[in-house]
């Protein structure tokens, strides 16, 4: 017996949407985004500064208050901006780092058991590699920095 069927294709209207094809996206839209980005580059290493600030608070917070709840949750937020902002601040070695200190304090009930000495390890390497210029992992002091932060990670997850 046979079966007849019939196929049946909806219309692709995110293709539509989106300008026929997916390569058809507007360069002149990317490059002018690029052009901004460009502009205000001078302005990142302020801008980097004020979120070394805002951790260095939350570490001087956990070291007044102790590490509770409220101020392993402030640590985590820090450190998760920055794993976002270091890349676009041209610091994709605090990114590296942000985000394995974001690794170990992702889960909340697992967050309060991290050993105080490799979160300060992570915040101490990240205003370090900032302080003296350290961009990326191709440095030898930052590549040793985070590949032994994240073997520590690894360790304490494990």
């Amino acid at each position: 017996m046979s079966n007849p069927a019939q196929v049946i294709r909806p219309p692709n209207t995110l293709r539509m949407k989106v300008g026929g094809t997916f390569g058809g996206i507007d360069a002149g839209a990317i490059a002018k985004a690029e052009a901004a980005l460009k502009a205000m580059s001078s302005q990142f290493g302020q801008w980097l500064q004020d979120e070394i600030v805002k951790l260095d608070k939350a570490q001087a917070d956990i070291r007044s208050e102790g590490f509770n709840p409220r101020t392993a949750e402030a640590l985590y937020f820090r450190a998760h901006d920055l794993k976002g902002l270091g890349s676009t601040y041209q610091y994709p070695l605090v990114t590296r780092l942000a985000g394995s200190l974001c690794k170990m304090m992702d889960d909340p009930v697992k967050r309060m058991a991290a050993p105080i000495l490799i979160l300060d390890a992570h915040i101490d390497a990240i205003k370090a590699v900032v302080r003296d210029g350290i961009q990326t992992d191709d440095h030898p002091v930052g590549k040793a920095l985070a590949e032994t932060l994240e073997a520590r990670v690894t360790d304490h997850l494990g």
